[in-house]
């Protein structure tokens, strides 16, 4: 497993700091010794990065900047660059089943369209997706013979993604998929007990999403839980968000492929790369809140021209963790606090029963954290008249995510 990098002052104890270079020169050898046994492996398809590279008018200097800043992203240190570059170029040994469920496709759209000629993209160009539905000309039966070949031909080998919650009830008859009628149920059963690993893509498939929200007339499940739920054991990430950004499945892929395993995780099963800090401490409207400055509400057209922090609109950004903030979407162009909108939170199980209404904020309920209870509305609004305590309490979940990462680290460095 790996873990993000920790932040040294300049007092910090040098022995740690000898400690954190020998674990990434540690996990640094671990990564070639993955790259070299995928490189020596017979490419699924032909496609090659040079030949990518050219087609998109890259010179292989843009593309090691890229790499660079998709290094930063995974928190890995700049020793990395060239591995992560690397790991681009074997990627073309990880195929990949993209299996929809109860799902909008709104992950597969905002995948495949993203316009911006980064790591993103160019992984999608490289990496063999065995199937897709929404990127496959087969349709119908010929689609389910690409599946069921492609699964024995990587039995134990291929990576599955799976975009949509699992609806279990009425034995799985809410979902059928192909013209067998097989059930959503029997699907993810199959393609996860022959798969390596699992990538369950958005809030839907990692926590049963919107179809889960009360009173989940069918029994919806992320998909991680409906495997544990029938003792199939797989690794599984979980990458929520309404839609997932492009660069947080990419990162995991590029992870999977330098190091052979799935990241650290926090304790709802997402990356701590991606999902360790709280929408709140990234926000660029943050030093209003410090300032007690908000948008007062949707009639209030000054506060919103001049930026305002949206927490009296309900932003929920205080109880969200995610990187949303700084990967961005179009383009790395903006995301919904940025266009002027508050977080919804919707990369929190249950956020839709939990974090609702969205446009009010949540008085007098408690917001939890994966490592205990923060603080309520209440107690942030004290924190708006200036009472350091609040102040405090605001913060505890991201500190208590920090010191749990720490603590993540000493073990795997004793292992």
């Amino acid at each position: 497993m790996t873990v993000a990098p920790r932040q040294h002052g300049l007092g910090a104890n040098h022995d740690l700091d000898l400690r954190t270079q020998e674990h990434y020169e540690w996990l640094a050898a671990e990564a070639d010794k993955n790259l070299d046994r995928l490189e020596a492996q017979d490419p699924v398809n032909d496609t090659t990065l040079d030949e990518v590279l050219k087609r998109r008018g890259i010179s292989r200097r843009d593309f090691l900047k890229m790499s660079a800043v998709m290094t930063a992203t995974l928190g890995l240190p700049p020793m990395f660059d060239l591995r992560v570059a690397r790991a681009q170029e074997v990627a073309t040994r990880i195929p990949v089943i993209w299996q929809e469920l109860q799902s909008c496709s709104g992950n597969s759209m905002a995948l495949i369209r993203n316009a911006n000629p980064g790591t993103d993209e160019l992984l999608l160009d490289l990496i063999s997706l065995e199937y897709a539905e929404i990127l496959m000309a087969p349709s119908g039966q010929a689609a389910e013979d690409v599946l069921a070949a492609s699964i024995e031909k990587y039995d134990g080998a291929y990576i599955a993604v799976f975009e949509g919650s699992v609806p279990v009830g009425d034995d799985g008859n809410f979902l059928t998929i192909g013209p067998a009628g097989e059930t959503g149920v029997e699907k993810v059963e199959h393609i996860a007990k022959h798969a390596a690993a699992v990538i369950a893509a958005g809030s839907c498939s990692a926590y049963g999403g919107i179809p889960a929200a009360r009173p989940n007339p069918t029994t919806a499940m992320g998909v991680g839980d409906f495997l544990a739920s029938r003792g199939i054991s797989k690794p599984v990430v979980n990458l929520p968000a309404c839609p997932v950004s492009s660069t947080n499945v990419v990162g995991t892929i590029l992870e999977y492929a330098m190091f052979g395993r799935l990241p650290s995780l926090d304790a709802y099963g997402r990356p701590l790369w991606a999902y360790q800090d709280r929408i709140h401490d990234k926000c660029e409207r943050r030093g209003h809140f410090d300032a007690g400055e908000f948008v007062e509400g949707w009639t209030d057209i000054e506060g919103l021209k001049e930026g305002l922090c949206l927490f009296k609109v309900g932003c929920k950004g205080p109880m969200a963790y995610n990187n949303c903030g700084v990967v961005r979407y179009n383009e790395g162009a903006s995301w919904p606090i940025m266009s002027g909108h508050g977080c919804i939170g919707c990369s929190e199980p249950g956020f839709w029963d939990t974090l609702t209404p969205f446009e009010v904020p949540l008085a007098g309920r408690l917001y939890s954290t994966p490592f205990g209870t923060d603080a309520n509305a209440d107690t942030i609004g004290t924190a708006v008249l200036g009472a350091a305590a609040a102040g405090v309490a605001i913060h505890a979940g991201a500190t208590a995510i920090k010191a749990a990462t720490e603590k993540r680290y000493e073990g795997q460095e004793k292992e």
